[in-house]
């Protein structure tokens, strides 16, 4: 029989060379609920940052991406990183093809945060999405407790 020894997917890092990934910089203005000011959201967006993204007040927290042009969207990777507080976190991700329209959910997903374990969450989502003019995250950083910061380390949409 043969053997190989591979590394953990958790262990592999973020996909973050991909060069498929949006300058969403370029192509879309950001809505933010609150925001630390030493931990901004562009930091979510930009490659080599590792700050992140935190919020300023506790509680539920909405990001929203309002697109210049609609976009095709292929690929959503997001990354939580929370390696202080033990949490339950759940968000939800929507997305709507007119600025006035209703919005589609794509994905309501929950984690429980560990510092002795489970300290990072990585998503990363193959979808088929037309003309999409606003994608918006919901994060619910304590379940409704409200006492945990929500953080997001990274954002990329291909």
């Amino acid at each position: 029989m043969r053997k190989r020894i591979i590394d953990s997917p958790a262990v592999c890092p973020a996909p973050i060379e991909h060069e498929g990934w949006l300058h969403l910089h370029e192509v879309a203005e950001v809505e933010v609920t609150s925001e630390d000011s030493d931990h901004p959201i562009e930091s979510a967006f930009s490659v080599g940052q590792d700050a992140g993204w935190h919020a300023a007040s506790p509680g539920k927290q909405l990001v929203r991406l309002i697109f210049d042009q609609p976009q095709s969207i292929k690929r959503i990777y997001l990354r939580f990183n929370e390696p202080e507080v033990a949490r339950t976190q759940e968000f939800t991700l929507r997305w709507s093809e007119n600025r006035d329209g209703q919005f589609a959910e794509i994905v309501r997903q929950q984690w429980n945060f560990s510092p002795q374990g489970s300290m990072t969450e990585s998503e990363d989502y193959q979808v088929d999405l037309k003309a999409v003019s606003i994608l918006e995250l919901t994060i619910d950083s304590d379940l409704g407790k409200g006492e945990a910061l929500a953080k997001l380390a990274d954002w990329r949409l291909a």
